[in-house]
């Protein structure tokens, strides 16, 4: 019950912020219209001398998303082929725009995009002079590499070739995947923020994802498991952090009796892309393994932690994920089904410097 009231509490501080906040944007709008460029939702906290980000909007469109995206993976390409090329980096882009529009991206944002982008590839200027006098831009940069930090880089992926041998092939891109394995059908609108009644009424803090029982979850990112067990509103749920430890990732509502991959506990480690669980209707009980939501789904949520004391109580920052999923089908997780085991594993397995990093880190 003392946990609940610490929600209650929570859900009330965010109002009131977001009510104060909405204040000062409109205290920072032009008269010709345009944004002062300032953080829609800025509050810096602090422990001792250290200060950190508390709240994040993250209103990045799925245009913006994929129009920053494409420059980034196409001035790297261009970058390995002529060292006087600039390699773009999409976070700084959609850090720089977002900074402009106070954390708003209209229409227009992704001719904006391309415009910098195409600036910063020739050399005509640098990120460095364009932010210099953008106040907020730090912020917005923090922020957006906290979201996306661990969705694109450098990965490999293992393939077959016509021979029959596996072959190991080195790329750049999006390494990040979607909750949902390639092949299997889901339906979803923007849910986040809409009413939830169970236990107490609060805020859907996640992206719903309705799709059928036994559908193979993925690995979005990688990272570690953080979380596994039953909860009596997510159900079976599994909760991921990645190794910088700025994203958990929440997956809920998993299947009966068979929610997890095999194997997976508390402290192993993920690889993105690989399947982590079976979706299913558990949850919304106190006793364990019962299917109290009506509508078979992955509930997926993703908690930024500027700081440990952040994780769980009343400062805890959910952001809005559906712009997230819209852009991730790009990345769909390809898997098989073992007819003996009953398990699904994936097709092409990948090499991410990250989780090697993280296993060498952990052994010195």
């Amino acid at each position: 019950m003392q946990y609940l009231k610490k929600i209650k509490r929570a859900v009330l501080v965010e109002s009131i912020l977001l009510a104060s906040l909405y204040s000062v944007f409109l205290a920072g709008t032009l008269k010709d219209g345009r944004v002062k460029e300032q953080p829609q939702a800025v509050e810096v906290g602090s422990v001792g001398e250290r200060e950190y980000i508390k709240w994040v909007d993250f209103n990045v469109s799925y245009e913006a998303l994929c129009e920053a995206y494409q420059w980034d993976v196409d001035t790297y390409e261009a970058a390995l082929e002529d060292k006087e090329s600039v390699h773009v980096d999409w976070i700084e882009l959609l850090a720089y725009v977002g900074a402009r529009h106070g954390g708003e991206f209209p229409s227009g944002t992704k001719a904006e995009i391309a415009r910098t982008a195409k600036k910063l590839q020739t050399k005509e200027t640098t990120m460095t002079e364009l932010a210099k006098d953008m106040k907020y831009y730090s912020y917005y940069l923090e922020a957006y590499k906290a979201v996306l930090g661990g969705y694109v880089g450098e990965y490999e992926i293992c393939k077959e070739t016509e021979d029959g041998k596996k072959e190991w092939e080195k790329c750049y891109g999006l390494k990040a995947f979607s909750p949902i394995a390639k092949g299997f059908e889901y339906s979803d609108y923007d849910d986040f923020g809409a009413s939830r009644s169970y236990g107490y009424s609060r805020p859907h803090l996640g992206h719903d994802m309705m799709g059928q029982i036994g559908t193979p979850i993925i690995a979005i990112e990688s990272g570690y498991v953080e979380a596994i067990g039953w909860n009596q509103y997510g159900g079976w749920r599994l909760g991921i952090r990645s190794f910088d430890g700025k994203r958990y990732y929440y997956y809920a509502h998993m299947r009966q009796n068979f929610p997890y991959y095999k194997g997976l506990e508390e402290g192993s480690v993920v690889t993105a892309g690989q399947v982590i669980g079976y979706m299913g209707h558990t949850g919304y009980s106190k006793k364990e393994n019962v299917n109290n939501i009506k509508v078979v789904h992955l509930h997926w949520g993703l908690q930024l932690i500027f700081d440990e004391s952040q994780k769980e109580g009343n400062n805890e920052i959910w952001i809005d994920c559906y712009n997230l999923t819209r852009f991730l089908y790009k990345n769909r997780s390809e898997t098989m089904k073992d007819e003996e085991t009953k398990e699904w594993y994936r097709i092409y397995d990948m090499k991410d410097p990250a989780v090697e990093k993280y296993l060498k880190d952990r052994q010195d």
